[in-house]
């Protein structure tokens, strides 16, 4: 096969990359330096909402570059408040803070609940948090993520964090019962590192109760659930709840790095000025797209697309693989989809590469898609078509 020989050796080895160097996109396929095509199934692990060279997106883009790409926070930028009032009306919340990364978003969040109980008079307030959670790589929120493979070698941890299980809400209840120093609760509605791991619709639910019962802040982590990618613009809607705190990032921006923070009313107020700011975040050229990425997704319906293709994807995947042995369960929602199989399977990504189809491999045995939100349902077939037969001769080894 005709790989650019890998080569970056002044870049530090911490990404473990496969002998790919991308060249150029269009739609939901790519290509590499030497001209070798892709179907791309992880959307630069669901960032690429619309895509690539989406012909919405990029006039847009090059215009804003032509004009301004960043000012600092000192002044107003008014493509902030366009998005902010877009996300409010999406969301049922009413503010938002600007950010870069979604490791940014979640060290946000983190903040703003221990302003909430420091401003409660609570000295050392703590988060519950869960186990497979992963959100981001900093010191704060490594200590939030409950993955042992990602914390180790950095200790000592954040404390502050009180890890339970998913979907259990008596260990909920047990884990916080007379503990006064809580201030939060904090979930993706769907891990994606994790594994595609879901929360329950009617656990969701148990838990904004609870967080309304005790004064705690809900805060939902949607950066690679959230924008669109279940069929809803953010996954837990589909419960009916209405978080405390939502972290954004990823598919905002359709490819241009962009977070934020959402806040409802018993958040939205607890930064003042000096509390918490950045240097990129709300950035001009930033604001822009992610105005253009929800403007475009609206226009094209990519919600009824995510849902529908999502479903028919998901439908294709259980027939293919649902009845073999080794395959553990097919799960996830939309465009976020996981296959997951009885044994270490990272082999497959570099095996689907090289077939043609870009996916990663997560929790070392889950197989997982993230496909940008355009991909038609003749698309989603070409994936299973090429991914079926490797996972096939891979449990037959």
């Amino acid at each position: 096969m005709a790989y650019l020989e890998a080569a970056s050796p002044h870049t530090m080895n911490t990404y473990g990359r496969l002998p790919i160097a991308l060249d150029r996109g269009e739609g939901v396929y790519v290509w590499d330096v030497n001209g070798k095509r892709y179907l791309d199934a992880l959307a630069g692990i669901a960032v690429n909402t619309l895509g690539h060279n989406h012909p919405k997106l990029v006039p847009a883009l090059q215009e804003q570059i032509g004009r301004i790409i960043h000012s600092c926070n000192y002044y107003h930028v008014p493509n902030q408040e366009k998005l902010a009032a877009k996300l409010v009306e999406l969301s049922g919340m009413t503010n938002v803070f600007f950010g870069s990364t979604g490791l940014e978003a979640n060290e946000a969040a983190i903040k703003l609940a221990r302003k909430y109980g420091h401003d409660r008079g609570i000295s050392r307030p703590q988060i519950v948090v869960y186990e497979k959670a992963f959100h981001g790589r900093s010191i704060a929120t490594l200590s939030a993520t409950g993955n042992d493979k990602v914390q180790k070698g950095f200790e000592p941890l954040v404390e502050g964090f009180i890890r339970v299980p998913m979907n259990d809400i008596a260990a909920l209840r047990q884990a916080t019962d007379g503990n006064d120093s809580v201030v939060a609760v904090m979930f993706e509605t769907i891990q994606g590192e994790g594994g595609i791991n879901q929360m329950r619709i009617d656990y969701l639910q148990k838990v904004r109760e609870l967080c309304d019962l005790k004064g705690w802040l809900l805060i939902i982590d949607e950066v690679q659930c959230g924008m669109g990618r279940t069929g809803k613009w953010f996954a837990h809607q589909w419960a009916g709840i209405v978080p405390d705190v939502m972290p954004l990032a990823k598919g905002l921006g359709s490819g241009v790095p962009i977070a934020a923070v959402v806040a409802g009313p018993k958040a939205a107020g607890i930064f003042q000025p000096g509390n918490h700011g950045t240097t990129f975040g709300g950035n001009p050229l930033a604001m822009r797209a992610g105005v253009e990425t929800l403007r475009i997704m609206e226009e094209d319906d990519l919600l009824e697309n995510a849902a529908r293709v999502g479903q028919h994807l998901k439908g294709a995947l259980a027939r293919e693989l649902g009845a073999l042995k080794g395959v553990v369960e097919i799960r996830g929602q939309g465009l976020m989809l996981g296959v997951e199989l009885d044994r270490n399977c990272g082999v497959l990504t570099q095996r689907a590469a090289e077939a043609g189809l870009l996916i990663s491999v997560t929790a070392d045995t889950v197989v997982r898609l993230l496909p940008p939100l355009i991909m038609t349902e003749a698309q989603a077939d070409d994936v299973v078509s090429i991914l079926a037969p490797l996972v096939k001769n891979f449990l037959a080894e």
